[in-house]
C-alpha cells in the first residue's frame, strides 16, 4: 500500500474498559466502521463490568508520554479523541501534544485542520461506581482542553459540571442546552454538541416519536439535530462511540458539522446491534453498514432544526408533494420567455430563476405560471417566495417553491410562519451542498431536495466541492424526499451519468441552450439520455460513505 492510499490516523487517548463496552473498545468499533487507522492510547485502566466502574488507574505521566512520543515518531494524527483521562497530568500531556503537533500547519492555514481534537468529557459511568473527575480535573479541563477543542461532546450533565452550574444537582431542562453550548463556545471550543441521548426530549421512551436529541453549536450549523431514540438497554460505550465518529470523519476531511450528522448516524446504528454482555447494559455495536442507506439496514439521516426549533418534520410539518415528470428532466431558465420556450419544447418540470428583482418581475412569474398551467407542468419559483405566495392563493395550477439554504436561514419567525400557513397547496424545493444541508432539509419537511453541484460548475461562485456520482447516490439513498440532481450538467453524458444515481429528475441549465429552436433540438437527446441513464441504474447494493465537500 501506498503512502497516498493509507487509511487517516486517529489517536484515541482514552481509558480501557475491561467489560470490552466503553472506552477504547468503542473507539476501535467506530474507528473501523469509519475506515481510520486507530492507534490505542491508554490514559486509565479500569476495572468494570457492565453493571458499574469498581476502580480507576491513571497510567503514570511517564507512561502516557511514551505512548504518545512512540506514535509521533511514525503514526502522526490527523486528529486526536479524548476520553477518560483520568488526571490532570493526563490532561496537561493531551495539551502539551496538540501544541506540538499543530505547530506544524503551515501559514494562512487552519490548525483544526491540521489537527483536530475531539474532547469527549468522560467525568463519570453511566452505570455507576468510582468517579473520574474531581475539581482539578475539571479545572484542567476548563484551562487546557475547552480551548483547544475543534469539537466538545459533553451530555448535558457533564456540560453543567464543566461550566460549574449549580442546576446541574437539580435537573436540567431542555431550553439550557444553546446557552450551556454558548458558554462552552465562550470558552474556547470552536464547536460544541451537548448529547441528550441521557433524556428523552420528545415522546415516550418506546413510543414512535421518541428522539434522541442533541443541541449543535459548529461554525457551520447550529441547530437540535435528532434522530428516533433506538428503544435498547444496551447503550453502554454509546458516548465513545459518537465522540469517535466525529474524529474519525474530521480525520477523512470532513467539517464539523458533516462529521456530527455522520457520527450520529455511527451511534444510532450501534445501538440498534447491541447485545447483553454480563447482567447490566451491553456494549453498542458500531460497524461499517451504518451509512448503507436505510433500506439496507444503515441508519437513518439526523434531522436538522432551524435556528431553536425543533425540526418542522418533527411535528408532522410537510409541505405538498412533489411529482417527477416522466422524462426526469427539470429544466432551470431565467426568463418567463424562456419557460414558454422549454413548454414549447414539451418540458414538464421548469423553475424560473430570475435573481434580481426587476420591475416586471410579477408579470414574468404570471406569464410563466400561464405557460405551465396551458400545458400541465409544473413550475418552480426560485427566491421570489412572497409573490410565490400570492400566487398560488390564486390558481390551481402546480406551483413550487425552491429556496437556496442561506435564504431559508434569512427567513425571519414571521416569514416562517407565513411560508409554513401554504404548506399543504404549495411545494418546496431546498438547495443541499453538505450532509448538515441535507439533514437541515429533511427536518424542514421539504417537497424536493436538489443534491449539487454534481460537476464543476461556473453558474454560480460557491465554496463546494463536486458532490460527484458517489455523493449524489447517497444523497438518493437517504433522503426521505425525492432528489433532484443540479450543477455542472452541460450535456447527453452528464445527464445520462446523473441520471444512473437513481435521483428523481436532473437539471439542466445551459445544456437547453438559449432559444426556442436550440431548447427543441436538445430535449429529445436529454431525454434519451435520461432514460439510458435510468436502464443503467442500479439500486441494489449500499452506498459508501459521502466524501467531503468543503
Amino acid at each position: 500500500m501506498t503512502m497516498s492510499h493509507r487509511l487517516p490516523i486517529l489517536w484515541s487517548i482514552a481509558g480501557h474498559d475491561s467489560s470490552g463496552g466503553a472506552g477504547l473498545s468503542a473507539d476501535q468499533r467506530a474507528a473501523d466502521a469509519l475506515g481510520v487507522h486507530l492507534c490505542p492510547v491508554i490514559a486509565a485502566v479500569t476495572a468494570q463490568n457492565s453493571q458499574g466502574v469498581q476502580a480507576v488507574v491513571p497510567v503514570d505521566a511517564g507512561t502516557l508520554e511514551a505512548q504518545l512520543a512512540a506514535l509521533a515518531l511514525d503514526l502522526p494524527p490527523r486528529a486526536i479523541k479524548t476520553g477518560l483521562l483520568g488526571s490532570v497530568a493526563a490532561i496537561k500531556a493531551v495539551a502539551r501534544w496538540v501544541d506540538h503537533l499543530r505547530a506544524a500547519t503551515p501559514p494562512g492555514e487552519d490548525p483544526h485542520r491540521q489537527l483536530a481534537l475531539v474532547i469527549d468529557p468522560v467525568l463519570g459511568a453511566s452505570a455507576g461506581g468510582a468517579t473520574f473527575a474531581d475539581p482539578s480535573v475539571l479545572s484542567a479541563y476548563r484551562k487546557l482542553l475547552i480551548p483547544r477543542a475543534t469539537v466538545i461532546t459533553p451530555n448535558r450533565l457533564e456540560a453543567a459540571r464543566l461550566l460549574a452550574w449549580p442546576q446541574a444537582s437539580h435537573g436540567l431542562d431542555q431550553g439550557q442546552l444553546p446557552e450551556m453550548a454558548r458558554q462552552l463556545q465562550q470558552l474556547g471550543a470552536r464547536g460544541v454538541v451537548i448529547t441528550g441521548g441521557d433524556a428523552v426530549s420528545v415522546g415516550e421512551p418506546a413510543s414512535p416519536t421518541a428522539q434522541a436529541i442533541d443541541w449543535l453549536l459548529t461554525p457551520h450549523a447550529t441547530g437540535w439535530l435528532t434522530a428516533p431514540r433506538i428503544d435498547t438497554r444496551h447503550t453502554h460505550g454509546t458516548g465513545c462511540t459518537f465522540a469517535t465518529g466525529i474524529a474519525a470523519a474530521l480525520a477523512l476531511g470532513h467539517v464539523e458539522a458533516d462529521a456530527v450528522v455522520l457520527a450520529k448516524m455511527l451511534t444510532h446504528h450501534a445501538l440498534s446491534q447491541g447485545h447483553a454482555a454480563g447482567q447490566g447494559a451491553g456494549p453498542v455495536i458500531a460497524g461499517q453498514g451504518f451509512a448503507a442507506g436505510p433500506h439496507h439496514g444503515g441508519a437513518p439521516l439526523p434531522w436538522l432544526g432551524l435556528d431553536e426549533q425543533l425540526p418542522w418534520a418533527l411535528q408532522g410539518t410537510r409541505f405538498a408533494p412533489f411529482t417527477a415528470p416522466a422524462d426526469g428532466l427539470y429544466g432551470i431558465v431565467d426568463s418567463a420567455d424562456r419557460i414558454k420556450d422549454g413548454v414549447a419544447s414539451g418540458l414538464r418540470l421548469l423553475q424560473l430563476r430570475r435573481k434580481s428583482k426587476a420591475a416586471d418581475l410579477a408579470q414574468q412569474l404570471a406569464t410563466s405560471l400561464d405557460a405551465c398551467a396551458s400545458a400541465q407542468a409544473t413550475l418552480f419559483i426560485n427566491d421570489h417566495w412572497r409573490e410565490a405566495l400570492a400566487l398560488s392563493a390564486s390558481t390551481d395550477a402546480s406551483l413550487g417553491l425552491h429556496l437556496g439554504q442561506e435564504d431559508l436561514l434569512a427567513l425571519s419567525p414571521q416569514d416562517q410562519a407565513l411560508l409554513l400557513s401554504a404548506r399543504h397547496r404549495i411545494s418546496l424545493g431546498l438547495s443541499s451542498h453538505s450532509l448538515w444541508e441535507l439533514a437541515r432539509a429533511a427536518g424542514c419537511g421539504a417537497s424536493l431536495i436538489a443534491c449539487g453541484p454534481v460537476l464543476p460548475t461556473t453558474t454560480k461562485d460557491m465554496p463546494w466541492q463536486p458532490q460527484g456520482h458517489n455523493n449524489l447516490r447517497w444523497w438518493v439513498a437517504h433522503s426521505p424526499a425525492p432528489v433532484v440532481a443540479i450543477g455542472g450538467l452541460l450535456n447527453e453524458d452528464d445527464v445520462g451519468q446523473a441520471a444512473s444515481c437513481g435521483p428523481a429528475a436532473v437539471c439542466v441549465v445551459r445544456g437547453l441552450g438559449s432559444t426556442l429552436t436550440q431548447t427543441q433540438a436538445a430535449l429529445p437527446v436529454l431525454q434519451q439520455a435520461v432514460s439510458s441513464g435510468r436502464a443503467g441504474h442500479q439500486p441494489a447494493g449500499p452506498v459508501q460513505l459521502p466524501h467531503p465537500v468543503l
